[in-house]
């Protein structure tokens, strides 16, 4: 191959997670041009996995990780601003089961031990939600933390076992569709520098004398010349580091899995809210009401196989129990599942014996150039969702120093797809409303459904509904039009039917997916982007097979 079939970019980002598409949209906006690539779908590995909270993480504050709840409550604020679409406030109750224990245990977890502390009283409690509180005052868009008495809790919380003897009540974030948000990260980057691309179901071949070797979906080798590499390949970092040559093990993650229940009693109990619970073994988890489902989490398990994750029957049988012991007065059952999901947390290689005791904080080691690879790899090794921006900073801004570049805008008050010009106020959202609709010619109630699933890109999913000959919608989801998915399909580099029931849109994850609309998504897709019938037969039957034996779907 000669050196002008080689494709020239200052930055190949490997790995199009969170902190991948993050950083690529980082570097997009300083004007680097950059090829960030993923061996499946963006936000499809470790990013699509996580509890789906925006959280600036109470319980680091047990491990005197400061700094990591002083950044993890502002970016969590910051995202409320940027992606109010996608990131929205929950309120977050933690059942609280004595007085005073705990404060012995948290005091040997600061100092260092490795042995996680159990049941924290009322005590404990109240000194970290104000911690918690005054770390997440930069910015503040929530109100500060209330404890609730065990007459008040029950009666807002009629099916909580009464075994409590108060509860804590403060906030945190939710965002609704992780996967959507990375992808509008993307998208924004490529708006940025056009002369950047991204490229999905691409997977790295090697490298040799400085170039990397790709393989696209449509099987030819691609070649690329970077001047810097950055792996942000998530739980896969060590395995993409050997194919670049460099030998080592930077991570040892943990297995966090959880279901979707369809529990109409349990959604009322909740009312918006989230319960932040100790379970019987000392784990933290949590449940909450999630686009009209709930949502369980999570398992922390030392696990090292990002490709064979799943939800197992023990993790199933855990959850129930758990709730059944938090929530006595309600009836948990396996036929409740729609939906499980599961993947490995990339966290940074421990020893720590206690999976919750290991660091959510992050680092980006450098490899340098060496005889036959001309470049420096930076390897973005653990971070947390909330904190991805502020992560893509730091090394942004290492490596603009390594590019001898300047940084030209701040990401920080920068709106993130569909957050653009979204109305914060009940005022201007009404008024919003009230324009697209009129000016587009679509109802209210449309526009309404649209802005909460796609914020402001909306109107031009509406423009194409409006445009359609006629209006049609799937047959067993009735919010969703036939003109949405082909618009998805058209414009938001979907490969294959996975990538939009899974990750462009929540169907599969809310449970509200049928064959028959499956089906039909299919064909839409298939037409658009000019599928044969056996190519949209196989992806019709690889998505189902995924959804029943990885999902737990009932399909």
């Amino acid at each position: 191959m000669s050196n002008s079939d080689i494709r020239s970019f200052d930055v190949v980002i490997l790995g199009g997670g969170i902190n991948g598409a993050g950083l690529f949209r980082d570097l997009c906006e300083q004007g680097i041009n950059c090829l960030l690539v993923d061996k499946n779908d963006f936000g499809s590995g470790t990013s699509a996995a996580p509890s789906r909270l925006i959280h600036g993480g109470l319980k680091y504050l047990e491990t005197g990780e400061f700094g990591l709840v002083a950044q993890s409550t502002l970016e969590r604020n910051l995202l409320l601003r940027n992606a109010p679409h996608l990131v929205r406030p929950l309120p977050t109750v933690i059942p609280i089961f004595s007085w005073t224990k705990g404060i012995g245990a948290a005091l040997r977890t600061f100092f260092g031990s490795k042995t996680a502390p159990r049941s924290r009283g009322v005590a404990l409690v109240k000194v970290g939600l104000a911690l918690y509180d005054f770390y997440g005052s930069r910015g503040k868009m929530m109100p500060r933390h209330r404890l609730w008495r065990r007459v008040d809790a029950l009666k807002k919380l009629p099916a909580l076992t009464p075994r409590i003897v108060a509860a804590g009540n403060y906030y945190d974030a939710k965002v609704i569709a992780p996967e959507r948000l990375v992808w509008e990260l993307i998208r924004d980057g490529l708006a940025a520098n056009p002369q950047s691309e991204a490229w999905n179901a691409t997977s790295l071949q090697g490298q040799k004398d400085g170039v990397l070797a790709f393989a696209g979906p449509d099987k030819v080798t691609r070649s690329v010349r970077a001047r810097l590499v950055a792996n942000a390949a998530g739980p896969w970092i060590d395995r993409v580091n050997r194919l670049l040559g460099i030998s080592g093990k930077l991570i040892g993650g943990t297995k966090g899995s959880h279901i979707i229940l369809d529990h109409d009693a349990l959604v009322r109990q909740l009312a918006g809210r989230m319960i932040y619970f100790e379970a019987d073994d000392g784990r933290i988890c949590l449940v909450y009401e999630y686009l009209g489902r709930v949502l369980v989490g999570s398992t922390d398990i030392p696990a090292d196989d990002p490709d064979n994750v799943r939800c197992e029957d023990d993790e199933v049988e855990y959850f129930l129990e758990s709730l059944r012991g938090l929530l006595p007065g309600l009836t948990f059952e396996r036929s409740q599942i729609v939906y499980a999901y599961s993947g490995i947390r990339p966290l940074p290689a421990s020893d720590s014996a206690a999976p919750g005791l290991i660091s959510r904080d992050h680092s980006a080691p450098v490899a340098e150039p060496e005889r036959d690879r001309s470049f420096p790899v930076f390897s973005l090794v653990g971070g947390k969702w909330t904190t991805f921006r502020g992560f893509a900073e730091e090394v942004a801004d290492s490596v603009l120093e390594r590019l001898g570049r300047k940084r030209r805008i701040s990401t920080r008050e920068l709106p993130i797809g569909g957050g653009r010009e979204y109305p914060m106020s009940e005022v201007d959202r009404r008024h919003l409303v009230a324009t697209l609709a009129g000016k587009i010619g679509v109802s209210e109630e449309r526009v309404e459904t649209l802005l909460q699933r796609y914020g402001t890109t909306a109107a031009q999913i509406l423009r194409e509904e409006a445009a359609a000959p006629a209006l049609r919608f799937l047959e067993d989801t009735p919010d969703v039009s036939h003109s949405e998915i082909a618009w998805i399909a058209q414009n938001e580099a979907v490969v294959h039917l996975a990538d939009i029931v899974f990750r462009r849109t929540t169907l599969a994850v809310t449970g509200r997916l049928t064959t028959r609309d499956l089906e039909s998504i299919s064909q839409i897709a298939g037409l658009v982007l000019g599928w044969s019938e056996p190519r949209r037969r196989a992806e019709l039957e690889e998505t189902l097979d995924t959804l029943r034996t990885r999902n737990l779907s009932p399909l």
